[in-house]
């Protein structure tokens, strides 16, 4: 009884404790349910992350290419901040905000009462497509918007049934515009109706299971005679970003005047479709598809891009192919065109896609075909769970692959129910491309013509290549290939299979193994080529217009061309000086990324100038090299595993690499710092950021293990961040391990207009109440030994209310700290005498580049 009395008395008086206590479990647990909408747990394992499952020794074998998988991002390791015990992340009040804001309607949404067309609820799947077509406004048939603008979301939407179910509620909410909204709504209500997917799938092929044999190479075959004319192939290069001149280094290698090239480009892709129609004009067998569609990872729109390509390739007049053998502009040959054909020629009745290896039943929870997606708004919404159709077996791997004319004139001219059942069912399908073509080839009546081999090695590291890096677009987490280098050359000779091409590869990670490549297909270019190890690549073109840029870019370009200009005028000799004085006019018209030997050499800017003496208008092109910031201060063992301490924006995981190369940034930016180490003892570090007025804005420690080789974490600064020059240290036990500087550049421009003076008084002032995180850091100074902060403080008010000219030397002056004018070439004849010919300067964007030039085609009918 007394224990009784105790325990009221004490629950009177923590009466307030355990009532907040109750409401932060509360919250935790809404913050658990939001974040679940979008994670999808193994049965039996919710609420816990797996971590990626390393790559089996066999399966790099297998070179298996599907690359759907869940909970590919577990396992990322992250800093922690000091005095606390748990992993950073985001503050609990901001989810909950962003939560409660985001699902503060019911989890059932009700319906509103329009008349439904009579026998709504009883179409088939085909019908039901054709219905949701016309509901959401599309042609006939046209059940997505991929290609449509997004429009802004109307909160008055209302869906035609009561949607259940927390993924569709997700998507519902997230939708950006109201279009996107009613798609997501009526596959969401056919589906509830059981209207939208086929029950059962009519299965014609004759034999049980899958089929799926195998062809070793056979040097000594290879090179019998073939019977009959070789066969002719059709390439399909479905491309998108600006990397034409590795695209025509592509097309140079698998180029034959017998053969058929049709090219796809990305609707966001215009500087490269402008480009490569003026690449198609030179030859007749190269075509550029006059539609357009906008192909996102994953997305059903890549499906119907196949197929209308796919029938697009039939019916022009005189190419009469006998194969279909889809590229992008990431793969390369690893054997000549004449093996492939010798080999094809052999195998005329064969279609070639690889399997994914695995159990189906595992194949299908990983790649998610249970689940119902849709396409809108560029994004990959997941909907709901469905059922696989009974009377098939479901396969799927790779969407790289070599099809029959005759398999493909069957998957886009027959009125099969197969097929067409299939392409309902696919249509709401993750991947789709990865899996439908298997599925129907195996349930066909051609399935005997299968074999088990893309004819492609993939670079697969699922230790890499998993980290979740589509979730933006997608709702699901999945796999990427890495990009090949020259350590991975054995893989490319690899003879146990028939292989002739290997993905992937970018030249602005690694253009050495290409070399390496073209040498073992064709043998070395002739002494004295230029520009062999160079690459040029195309971040801006004026053709674009300045809506392409951020303002970060816009700011930094212009500021390039003036630093440039400036560095003409001082360097030229006292007589040439009047003559080398130039003003820029407009924004640049083009700007590259240089790359040399595999190293980030700088921005070349091509801008218009006026001489300030008299004389015609020029083109100048300038080179803007950055400095190194890094200083590496630690003398012990463990001090010297760092090996580069880098911060910057577009972190990729799976190359480890900044792709925002030079590490330009702005006040409303989150970068990341990266850490490089060598192998090595076990250490913790403590990463100190630094602000331009010397305010701590956060630190955390990092564990790096003994076989650690890079570690990253991006801190959640509140913005916008002081414009300056920061620092980032890296400590052990409070002894410097290592320290860079990194440039938050102060913005000229704001929403692509000259910044005006009540947008920089809040832009260039710092984070609200001088703040970066929740938990202040400034006790930290004295141990750090930073100067007063006083001095810094009153310059950086005074540079937060600039604009104008003023503005422009402010940001001039932090941009030179970080970068240096390495050259100036001109197009044309030039006042300024010291300049020389761009086409004839080896750093220049237009001097010559062999290796990426197309010519006239050769006797032998190919161009390399």
């Amino acid at each position: 009884m007394v224990a009784s009395v105790r325990v009221q008395k004490l629950v009177r008086r923590y009466k307030l404790a355990i009532a907040t206590a109750l409401a932060i479990l509360l919250l935790q647990g809404l913050v658990v349910w939001s974040f679940s909408v979008l994670e999808d747990d193994e049965p039996g394992e919710k609420g816990r992350q797996k971590k990626p499952r390393p790559l089996d020794p066999g399966e790099g074998s297998k070179d298996t290419d599907s690359s759907a998988g869940r909970r590919g991002g577990a396992g990322r390791k992250h800093g922690r901040w000091r005095g606390r015990a748990e992993s950073p992340g985001m503050p609990v009040a901001k989810v909950v905000r962003a939560v409660t804001s985001r699902h503060r309607t019911s989890r059932r949404i009700p319906p509103t009462p329009p008349p439904e067309a009579p026998g709504r609820q009883n179409l088939s799947g085909a019908a039901a497509g054709e219905a949701l077509a016309g509901a959401a406004g599309f042609p006939h048939g046209d059940t997505g918007s991929v290609e449509g603008a997004p429009q802004p979301t109307d909160n008055s939407f209302t869906p035609k049934c009561e949607i259940v179910g927390k993924d569709a509620l997700s998507a519902l909410a997230r939708a950006s515009s109201k279009q996107c909204q009613q798609e997501i709504a009526n596959v969401v209500c056919l589906h509830q109706a059981g209207s939208l997917m086929p029950k059962a799938v009519p299965r014609h092929c004759q034999r049980a299971g899958k089929m799926s044999p195998g062809i070793q190479w056979d040097d000594v075959r290879a090179q019998q005679p073939v019977d009959g004319p070789p066969v002719r192939i059709a390439y399909m290069l479905v491309v998108h970003g600006r990397a034409i001149r590795q695209l025509k280094r592509l097309l140079k290698a698998v180029y034959h005047e017998q053969h058929f090239f049709y090219i796809h480009v990305d609707k966001r892709s215009n500087y490269l479709h402008r480009e490569v129609v003026e690449l198609a004009r030179q030859y007749d067998n190269v075509r550029v598809a006059p539609w357009r569609m906008v192909t996102i990872w994953g997305g059903a729109s890549l499906l119907r891009m196949y197929l209308r390509s796919m029938q697009d390739l039939l019916e022009v007049p005189a190419w009469a192919w006998d194969f279909f053998i889809n590229l992008s502009a990431t793969d390369y040959p690893t054997r000549t065109n004449e093996e492939l054909v010798a080999f094809l020629s052999k195998n005329r009745d064969k279609n070639f896609l690889k399997s994914h290896g695995r159990d189906n039943s595992r194949f299908i929870k990983k790649q998610g075909l249970d689940r119902l997606f849709h396409e809108c708004d560029s994004h990959m919404w997941r909907l709901g769970e469905r059922q696989i159709p009974a009377g098939i077996v479901v396969d799927g791997g790779s969407d790289w692959f070599v099809l029959t004319r005759s398999f493909v004139e069957y998957v886009v001219y027959t009125d099969d129910p197969l097929v067409a059942q299939l392409r309902q069912f696919y249509t709401y399908t993750l991947l789709p491309a990865e899996s439908f073509f298997h599925t129907v080839l195996e349930n066909s009546p051609a399935c005997e013509s299968l074999v088990d081999n893309n004819l492609r090695v993939t670079n697969w590291n699922r230790k890499l290549g998993c980290k979740c890096q589509y979730k933006h677009i997608v709702d699901w987490c999945g796999c990427s290939p890495n990009d090949f280098k020259p350590q991975d050359f054995l893989r490319l000779q690899q003879v146990s299979r028939p292989t002739f091409f290997a993905r992937k590869f970018e030249s602005t990670v690694n253009q050495e193994v290409l070399e390496i490549l073209d040498f073992h297909l064709y043998g070395s270019y002739p002494p004295g080529t230029p520009a062999l190890k160079a690459y040029w690549e195309n971040t801006y073109d004026v053709a674009d217009g300045p809506s392409g840029l951020s303002d970060v870019m816009l700011t930094a370009y212009t500021a390039f061309a003036r630093l440039s200009l400036r560095h003409a005028a001082t360097a030229a000799s006292p007589l040439a000086n009047p003559l080398c004085r130039f003003e820029p006019r407009g924004l640049p018209s083009s700007v590259h990324l240089y790359f040399y030997d595999d190293h980030f050499q700088g921005y070349l800017v091509m801008q218009a100038v006026q001489p300030s003496a008299q004389g015609p208008a020029e083109t100048l092109e300038m080179w803007l090299m950055p400095q190194g910031s890094l200083k590496l201060l630690g003398r012990s063992d463990q001090a010297s595993r760092l090996q580069s301490l880098e911060v910057g924006t577009e972190w990729d995981p799976k190359e480890r690499l900044f792709r925002n190369f030079g590490g330009l940034l702005g006040p409303l930016d989150e970068p990341v710092a990266m850490q490089r180490w060598a192998r090595g003892p076990n250490l913790t570090a403590t990463v100190v950021w630094i602000d331009p007025t010397y305010v701590v804005a956060t630190s955390y420690d990092i564990v790096v293990d003994a076989e650690t080789e890079v570690t990253q974490y991006k801190p959640p600064l509140s913005r916008p961040l002081r414009p300056g020059a920061w620092t980032v240290r890296l400590l052990q036990f409070w002894e410097p391990l290592g320290e860079t500087r990194f440039l938050v550049l102060p913005l000229t421009f704001n929403r692509k207009l000259p910044l005006r003076k009540d947008d920089a008084s809040w832009l260039h002032a710092g984070p609200p109440h001088n703040e970066y995180m929740e938990q202040s850091f400034q006790g930290l100074s004295g141990i750090l030994n930073l100067p007063q902060p006083e001095p810094a403080e009153e310059a950086a008010r005074l540079h937060a209310e600039l604009t104008g000219p003023a503005l422009e030397a402010w940001t001039d002056g932090e941009l030179g700290g970080f970068w240096s004018v390495a050259g100036l070439c001109a197009m044309g004849p030039s006042t300024c005498s010291s300049l020389e010919l761009c086409k004839l300067t080896s750093w220049s964007s237009l001097f010559p580049d062999p290796k990426s030039e197309l010519g006239p085609v050769k006797a032998d009918g190919r161009l390399r």
